[in-house]
């Protein structure tokens, strides 16, 4: 069975609402994905190292990814060295302004790691709307897929 680690550096809030809307689809993939879906302040090295894919979701703070979601790279980055490499990875960011630099320090980290990013970013500026749900959603769908028939 394939793992799918969910990384999310929001409680409550729009980037919630993504997460939420990015898991709906694959809940009748039980048998075949289990999602591991946590806040980023308890997810660990285990989590990541036993991950076939991660998605991390954050909301855009002062130009920049959530402290909690820094907090989770700073305490994995040195000891999954080597360990992660190719890794498939998207990004779900909720955004006030642009959410480019949470998206650009985000993507500096993952290569840093060695991951790859196999779909592009579901970006939400403002308000969460009915199409980021449904970008959301299908960006769910199709990292699914790909992980289960072995493209990533």
């Amino acid at each position: 069975m394939k793992q799918l680690l969910i990384v999310h550096a929001s409680q409550t809030g729009h980037t919630l609402q993504l997460v939420e809307a990015f898991c709906r689809p694959l809940h009748v993939l039980s048998t075949e994905l289990q999602l591991c879906r946590m806040p980023a302040q308890e997810a660990t090295l285990d989590d990541l190292l036993s991950a076939d894919g991660i998605v991390l979701a954050t909301p855009e703070n002062f130009g920049y990814m959530a402290g909690k979601m820094k907090d989770f790279f700073d305490r994995t980055f040195y000891p999954a060295q080597g360990l992660t490499a190719g890794l498939p990875y998207l990004m779900l960011v909720s955004a006030g302004t642009d959410g480019q630099g949470a998206i650009q320090s985000m993507r500096r980290i993952a290569t840093g790691y060695g991951w790859k990013e196999v779909l592009p970013p579901v970006l939400a500026c403002g308000e969460v709307t009915a199409e980021h749900l449904a970008a959301a959603e299908q960006q769910g769908e199709y990292l699914a897929a790909g992980m289960l028939i072995g493209r990533w």
